[in-house]
């Protein structure tokens, strides 16, 4: 299979500029585009917290939209399986799609395993400096295990699942995200406000 970053792009073929740019679309919404990234183990509470955090800033007044991991794959990257290869490229799609949600003015919200530095980073690359806000969701393996929502561990386990994040494949943690939460300490409100708080320092929203 070809790799994806190997095809050349067509000479012919030009980003074209509109008029209305993202940065109007930016002071239209009263907000500085961001993408969000949130990354953790499996039952961390990426979803969760991504959702709740979704709500608060809709709550706000802020314009938003969240992609989901199990979501994406019923339509974008329906036609990915769980190789390497196809890992990657589910998130190099899920980054472009971010990119162009954020170029229209939008809080993009992602919640995406995404075990690996050099696939965070190559998202990241793709977007203007503070663009890209790393949120890792830091819960202990033994309690994404404990809640097991959609029963992975446990076919993990039993050899049932090869590859699985946490279990027989690693999970490359951020070494200095923009927001670092911590899921079995304190409530999903806690972890919102202290997100809130983050976004407000950064001046992604007033």
């Amino acid at each position: 299979m070809t790799s994806v970053d190997n095809i050349e792009k067509d000479e012919n073929v030009i980003w074209h500029q509109h008029a209305i740019d993202k940065m109007f679309r930016a002071e239209q919404k009263q907000q500085r585009p961001a993408l969000l990234w949130f990354t953790g183990l499996s039952g961390s509470g990426k979803s969760t917290v991504a959702g709740a955090l979704e709500h608060e800033l809709a709550r706000l007044g802020y314009h938003t939209y969240l992609l989901d991991g199990d979501n994406v794959r019923h339509g974008l990257c329906r036609d990915l399986g769980f190789s390497d290869h196809d890992r990657r490229e589910n998130i190099r799609r899920v980054g472009e799609v971010a990119k162009l949600m954020t170029d229209a003015g939008l809080i993009v919200l992602s919640a995406f395993i995404s075990p690996f530095r050099e696939e965070r980073q190559l998202v990241r690359d793709m977007l203007p400096e503070q663009e890209f806000v790393e949120v890792f969701v830091d819960t202990p393996l033994k309690v994404c295990e404990s809640r097991d929502p959609k029963g992975l561990y446990k076919k993990a386990r039993a050899g049932e699942i090869k590859a699985f994040t946490g279990i027989s494949s690693a999970y490359e943690a951020p070494e200095q995200p923009e927001i670092h939460l911590r899921t079995h300490h304190g409530s999903i409100a806690d972890q919102v406000d202290l997100c809130i708080a983050s976004l407000k320092k950064a001046g992604v929203i007033r």
